[in-house]
């Protein structure tokens, strides 16, 4: 089995180069040239007109046969490659539809932490209020409550660091699904 498809290998490039010769300039000219040679043969009585004749139809239906063979290969072959081309296409696009529900998921849950990162906020706004109207009530004398404050405000405002890296991270990820639906479409 092995040998009988490396022979039919061989042969698909043969009729492939043929295929690929026929349709060429010099294969023009090469025929041209054969044809007008029978012609002048016999013109300059080297050969009996009948028997040219005989021989060039011959010739030429035995081409007509072999050729006709070697393109049928070649369009089986490129029906194949169609055909694989065309499976290759529908992966494709069942690919891009699962992309596409993907982003949209993705779009969801972008809206859902940015509700989130709002909620946060609005927490640390709080508290920091709250720590500001502490730090307006409280003695001069009571020194280590200050400095808890002191703590709590920059934990608040490390947190604020945080929710903003945050907050640019989502925004780069709603330009890069902005970015692929505009590739989908």
């Amino acid at each position: 089995m092995k040998k009988y498809n490396e022979k039919a290998e061989v042969l698909e490039k043969i009729a492939d180069s043929i295929t690929s010769w026929i349709g060429s300039i010099q294969s023009l000219i090469v025929h041209t040239l054969l044809f007008l040679t029978s012609f002048l043969l016999p013109m300059l009585n080297i050969v009996d007109f009948d028997k040219m004749l005989l021989i060039l139809t011959t010739v030429l239906s035995l081409e007509a046969i072999y050729l006709a063979i070697f393109i049928q290969m070649s369009v089986n072959k490129s029906h194949e490659k169609i055909e694989d081309i065309q499976e290759d296409i529908e992966d494709i696009q069942e690919d891009i539809e699962e992309i596409s529900e993907d982003i949209e998921e993705i779009s969801e849950d972008i809206e859902e932490i940015n509700e989130d990162i709002e909620d946060i906020q609005e927490d640390i706004e709080e508290i920091s209020e709250d720590i500001e109207e502490i730090n307006e009530d409280e003695d001069e004398e009571d020194h280590n409550e200050r400095a808890k404050n002191v703590i709590l405000k920059s934990n608040v405002n490390s947190n604020k660091n945080e929710i903003k890296a945050l907050k640019d991270i989502i925004s780069q990820l709603q330009g890069e699904i902005d970015q692929l639906k505009k590739e989908d479409k």
